[in-house]
């Protein structure tokens, strides 16, 4: 049977790939941006936001799954991080909260606060929503100010309670770059998705626009983290410290992962020259897959190797690692049964999709469809 540390690493892994299926399904957010980039005319908004609308639900979905995912094995980050860095993590939660309440009331009769106010909310959520996500992501690699004693129970050093992770530049241009990332796919999203001449004549234009600053930001991004110190644990005492280049050894360690990260680069590489280049529909599924598979390295090569996943700026020592932050092991054997039901939920969500974009969205359906977003 499994030992404890590989069922740590096993669900470590887990998380990672639905962090990266929900990184992958920001094209929602991207595209509830672009409405007035792509759309000239209100049967064009109204043909994409029906389109996003399709698919919402699955992005707030696998949100929600990355969260329980991370409650269930890794229950001291949980509290460690959505207890501490409360205002980001209430923020996150608002701009979801009325991304779906936009949804539901944008084409209500007698809509008192008028179609665009809740476009302006669907644009808060893209924006604001996808950064702050970005920025509370990039803390696992930057680190918080949390401290945590020997009875596992955690407080905060600040008083601001997570906001002071906008002052550092890394997290700011991680959650830009998610923000850009998400454009870019939305670009290609719509460019599959909806079959209208004019919506997708307009997407090479966007999609370089929002590409460029996008892989300005990555390479930064990624050369920070392979080029800055890391925090690092001892197999035996536990005792954190500091090694210099601590991912970039990690992936030297590991050549199969670094293999596959760029592997999901080129991919991403490549549904950008087929969609903003050759016009191609299905660039979506390449850079899709590209992304799944870049990020859930750049989140997987956290929890392997004796790496700290989430150091504490103020107390080295109460860093938190997939050791010392699981469950049980009696925890973690029960839920990883119940995992072996995720491809089964996966399976179930590509249906659905091929179901409903088994005919391309236009704007004649959506007029006829008279319950429509």
């Amino acid at each position: 049977m499994f030992d404890l540390l590989t069922l740590q690493q096993y669900w470590w892994l887990l998380v990672s790939i639905i962090g990266a299926l929900f990184v992958f399904m920001t094209f929602v957010q991207g595209g509830q941006t672009l409405l007035y980039t792509f759309a000239k005319t209100e049967d064009e908004r109204d043909v994409l936001v029906n389109s996003l609308g399709r698919k919402w639900e699955l992005t707030f979905t696998s949100l929600v799954m990355f969260g329980g995912a991370l409650f269930a094995a890794f229950p001291l980050f949980y509290a460690v991080s959505f207890g501490g860095a409360y205002y980001v993590w209430m923020a996150i939660l608002f701009c979801f909260i009325i991304q779906a309440v936009a949804y539901e009331y944008r084409k209500k009769p007698d809509n008192f606060y008028g179609q665009r106010f809740y476009e302006v909310l669907l644009y808060i959520n893209g924006t604001l929503g996808i950064f702050l996500i970005g920025v509370a992501l990039a803390t696992l690699f930057s680190g918080a100010n949390f401290y945590v004693n020997e009875m596992n129970l955690s407080r905060w050093a600040t008083q601001s309670y997570g906001l002071e992770a906008l002052l550092n530049p890394f997290n700011l241009a991680f959650g830009a770059m998610l923000v850009f990332l998400s454009r870019t796919q939305a670009g290609l999203y719509f460019l599959n998705n909806v079959d209208e001449t004019t919506i997708r004549s307009r997407v090479k234009g966007v999609v370089l626009k929002n590409f460029i600053p996008f892989l300005v930001l990555f390479l930064y991004v990624f050369g920070t983290i392979l080029f800055q110190d890391g925090y690092v644990y001892d197999a035996d005492t536990y005792v954190v410290s500091i090694e210099s280049m601590k991912f970039l050894h990690s992936f030297l360690a590991h050549p199969l992962l670094a293999l596959i990260l760029l592997s999901g680069v080129l991919s991403l590489l490549y549904g950008i020259y087929l969609g903003a280049i050759k016009g191609n529909i299905n660039a979506i599924w390449w850079s899709g897959s590209g992304t799944v598979l870049a990020v859930t390295i750049l989140l997987f090569i956290l929890g392997i190797n004796h790496s700290i996943y989430y150091p504490s700026l103020v107390d080295m020592q109460s860093s938190l690692s997939v050791e010392n932050s699981s469950g049980s092991l009696y925890t973690l054997k029960v839920m990883s049964v119940v995992s072996l039901l995720v491809p089964v939920v996966l399976g179930y969500i590509v249906y659905i999709w091929r179901s409903m974009d088994a005919t391309k969205i236009t704007i004649d359906e959506v007029k006829s469809d008279s319950h429509h977003y």
